[in-house]
């Protein structure tokens, strides 16, 4: 048995350490193409053993990664290092009264956190086309988004709080004061320096500009560095830092989600198009429409599903350059959705593109 192995033994019950060929083998990929063999898997139930394996970690000098449902399509959650494997101890859940805030740990699926957030008429409005088998820790750590939510409702912007553990195994809560101001204490350089990096940003026009046009749209390469300029208060910066740091800022052991709403009333529509130019052309008049979502599929993308039960038969007869838009409307009332739908197909040069 390797000091590594001995050292989180004193720490890990036995059934949380595993080193043994074939689950680590299993646990070398995720839902991506890379592959990267785990030295060890830790499984880790609460902080305390999140932070033995950080300072096993550091006394070893191992990286640790840390991975909730594995889902990741970029091989964010494998390394040949210390597998943190998020056990269920994080799948935590707690809602105010009137469901407009959510408290939820790592460890728990997000289309769990929907389910229960359903009678209420809400949900989290992050929406990644994996959230019946994402953990939170996964969607909050890659701020993954989806089709609906697009940059309004991603973690980045329904955060109300969060609590984190740093690489040195501090912890801090930014929706408890105590913690915070304990936090501004032991931490006064680190949130000094993010509260100058912040105003030399904002100070920085060109850059400012720069990192707000990239920003605008759908932008998960590299840190939040809109957190510079969208905030002031080093503790905002921090947390608004943590989304989409896939772990290597610091650990979110649990996130406070602003919901949404979640309207009862779906419509969608396949449309289909002689080329992609005409359908992009489409897409352009449905902007200003009270549409929720609009996917474009290329001709492959329409030929690797046109057998599929329920489809349009037209769809195995179209074009090489062929493209559709899969189009969505959303509605609090069936009035509002047949209204909707109707704004949809009267507008005017949009029935040219049909």
């Amino acid at each position: 048995m390797s000091e590594l192995i001995q050292h989180l033994s004193q720490h890990l019950p036995p059934n949380q350490i595993i080193v043994d060929d074939l689950r680590r083998l299993a646990y070398g990929t995720d839902a991506s193409f890379y592959r990267l063999t785990p030295e060890v898997i830790a499984v880790i139930e609460n902080e305390a053993e999140a932070r033995a394996v950080l300072q096993t970690a550091k006394q070893h000098n191992r990286p640790v990664t840390f991975r909730a449902a594995g889902t990741s399509l970029s091989g964010q959650a494998i390394t040949d290092g210390i597998l943190a494997l998020i056990g269920e101890g994080f799948a935590t859940y707690e809602q105010n009264a009137d469901a407009s805030k959510v408290k939820v740990g790592p460890g728990i699926v997000g289309g769990e956190v929907n389910r229960r957030l359903a009678p209420f008429g809400m949900k989290i409005g992050p929406d990644p086309a994996s959230i019946g088998a994402a953990k939170i820790g996964g969607i909050a750590a890659n701020n993954a988004s989806g089709m609906c939510c697009g940059t309004a409702q991603n973690s980045y912007r329904t955060l109300a709080g969060m609590r984190v553990m740093l690489a040195d195994g501090s912890t801090i809560d930014t929706e408890d004061h105590l913690s915070v101001d304990a936090f501004s204490r032991s931490h006064a350089v680190l949130l000094g320096e993010l509260e100058r990096l912040g105003r030399d940003t904002r100070n920085n026009a060109r850059l400012a500009d720069r990192i707000r046009h990239k920003f605008k749209i759908k932008n998960t390469t590299g840190y939040s560095l809109n957190a510079l300029i969208d905030y002031e208060d080093p503790i905002d910066i921090l947390s608004h830092l943590m989304i989409g740091s896939e772990g290597t800022l610091g650990f979110i052991s649990r996130i406070t989600y602003n919901t949404v709403v979640e309207d009862p009333f779906k419509a969608s529509a396949l449309v289909f198009f002689p080329d992609i130019r005409t359908a992009c052309e489409a897409v352009i008049r449905l902007k200003p429409q009270p549409v929720s979502a609009v996917e474009l599929l290329d001709r492959p993308a329409l030929r690797s599903v046109d057998n599929k039960p329920g489809l349009p038969p037209i769809m195995r007869e179209l074009g090489e350059e062929a493209a559709a838009l899969l189009i969505e409307v959303r509605s609090a009332t069936v009035d509002g959705i047949n209204e909707r739908i109707s704004k949809v197909h009267r507008r005017d040069g949009w029935r040219r593109h049909r």
